[in-house]
């Protein structure tokens, strides 16, 4: 039985958008400006193509991310933040801010 949005736990729901091991990492190069495919790969040291090729669909398919592909030989595809990838802004920061603050008092 599915259940319904209403009873599902709204940080569940962030955490399994956000769950990819890349996917943060992805939304945080995109903040930059859209990019073509091979520039988003080559950003984003340690991650293969066929990773990044899943989790870009994945993104698209959640609406965090667009893909627009342009009819040119060779095919040219660019990614951009969506307007609810834009709104991720905040809590990327916010990860980042407290990722810098704790990494300094390790030990």
């Amino acid at each position: 039985m599915q259940q319904n949005k209403i009873d599902t736990c709204p940080f569940q729901e962030a955490m399994d958008l956000m769950s990819g091991k890349w996917t943060m990492t992805i939304i945080n190069t995109l903040m930059a400006g859209k990019m073509r495919f091979k520039v988003l790969e080559r950003s984003i040291p340690g991650i293969n193509t066929r990773m990044l090729v899943k989790e870009l669909k994945q993104l698209e398919k959640t609406g965090v991310l667009t893909r627009t592909a342009y009819a040119t030989v060779p095919p040219t595809v660019e990614y951009a933040l969506s307007e609810k990838g834009i709104s991720l802004t905040s809590v990327l920061a916010a990860v980042q801010d407290w990722a810098l603050k704790n990494m300094q008092t390790k030990n």
